[in-house]
């Protein structure tokens, strides 16, 4: 699937906050994996990396891992489409 420049852009900045969370709290992504309970074979943890869609039982698995909401992990910014 190919994606724009800008939307490659959003979804970065949609995950800014997963990644400051780890920070905050220390956590490296192989931590992340442990704790949530992803497999180490699994490639969710290296999509989330390169700003890939990820199902969403993963997001959940790391909300409970590390007790917050989705909404503390991703921002969803919306967009209006053109000729809306």
């Amino acid at each position: 699937m190919y994606r724009t420049p800008s939307e490659v852009n959003d979804h970065e900045n949609q995950l800014k906050k997963l990644w400051k969370l780890l920070k905050d709290k220390d956590m490296r992504k192989q931590d992340l994996q442990r704790v949530a309970g992803i497999t180490i074979s699994s490639t969710s943890v290296a999509k989330l990396a390169k700003s890939e869609n990820v199902n969403t039982d993963i997001l959940v698995k790391i909300c409970k891992a590390l007790n917050c909401d989705t909404s503390d992990i991703m921002e969803i910014e919306l967009h209006e489409q053109e000729g809306a």
